[in-house]
């Protein structure tokens, strides 16, 4: 809130709420509050989680995967029926909305969000890591936008998941172009060149790396790697990825501003329904540096995506 405060077009989002560690009408009501104190520049965003620690402590499971998937789905079923019905109920496995409680000498049948958020539809997104089917066509049937890669998980368009994801919405009769309502992420690193770009940010993409491959967002490491990377002594020899492999591969934007304009730009060709990506910094880069790093982003490489247009969510009745 501090930030709208203090700016009039930019937009902010949580990436992401992850929902089984709230009741679903608390996170509907929180979002919708914020949409309208900002005048509509709130993006919503949910996951189902990955740290046990941010999900188990509140009662909810992650260990048990399919009883995770099973709570969120429904949770995000009640938070998009608060968003878009004047007046809903919800029976389920483990919400019933209302309560089946007598109030006043009578038992309530339906309930209705306070407030409701500023622009509906709400735009959301969700992370897509394994890029299931199911996930696919959850997402495809409440409107979800999904974010392939980057922040916490390795960055790069995944075409598996770029034709699977069109393929979902195709099951319910929506066509999208190769890209369309998806967002790519990445790490990157500018520099002179890609060769000093390596360099420099080496240190920073292995510590990335010890962070986040424990937890199984880094899809180039095998189990085996995940093991031995908790083993000091074993570590060095268990050839890990390296910077240049996620290079290489597209995962990190790394060198000249030309460098990264060219890759977004062969992205965009290969992909024309794209109409956003989103940049970050490996954990570990200092604020100096990164304010460098953001600032040289936003005046060398997105002046040449200047004529990309992305519809604003409508306003609500």
């Amino acid at each position: 809130m501090h930030s709208q405060c203090l700016t009039e077009r930019l937009r902010i989002g949580c990436g992401f709420n992850i929902a089984p560690m709230w009741h679903p009408l608390r996170l509907a009501e929180d979002f919708a509050m914020a949409d309208i104190l900002t005048g509509g520049r709130v993006t919503f965003g949910v996951g189902r989680g990955y740290h046990t620690r941010e999900v188990e402590t509140f009662g909810s499971p992650l260990l048990d995967q399919p009883a995770n998937r099973e709570l969120f789905e429904e949770q995000v079923e009640i938070i998009f029926k608060a968003f878009n019905e004047e007046s809903f109920s919800h029976q389920g496995k483990h919400y019933t909305l209302p309560p089946e409680v007598p109030y006043r000498g009578y038992t309530l049948k339906e309930l209705t969000l306070v407030p409701r958020p500023l622009r509906r539809p709400v735009e959301c997104w969700q992370p897509i890591q394994g890029g299931t089917q199911r996930a696919m066509d959850f997402m495809a049937k409440h409107g979800i936008q999904g974010v392939v890669g980057g922040g916490s998980a390795e960055g790069g368009a995944m075409h598996r998941v770029v034709l699977a994801w069109q393929e979902a919405h195709a099951r319910i009769g929506k066509h999208l172009e190769l890209g369309e309502r998806l967002c790519f992420g990445f790490h990157f690193y500018i520099a002179d060149d890609r060769e000093q770009g390596m360099r420099e940010a080496a240190k920073y993409y292995e510590e990335n790396l010890k962070m986040f491959g424990p937890l199984r967002l880094v899809r180039a490491l095998t189990d085996e790697q995940i093991e031995i990377m908790a083993d000091p002594k074993r570590a060095p020899y268990a050839k890990l990825p390296r910077i240049a492999d996620a290079v290489n591969s597209g995962g990190f934007l790394c060198g000249s501003p030309e460098q990264i304009i060219e890759h977004l730009k062969a992205l965009e060709e290969r992909y024309p329904g794209l109409d956003r990506v989103s940049v970050s910094l490996s954990v570990g880069v200092p604020e100096k540096i990164a304010v460098e790093q953001l600032e040289r982003f936003g005046t060398e490489v997105m002046p040449a995506f200047k004529h990309a247009a992305v519809a604003e969510p409508a306003l609500g009745d």
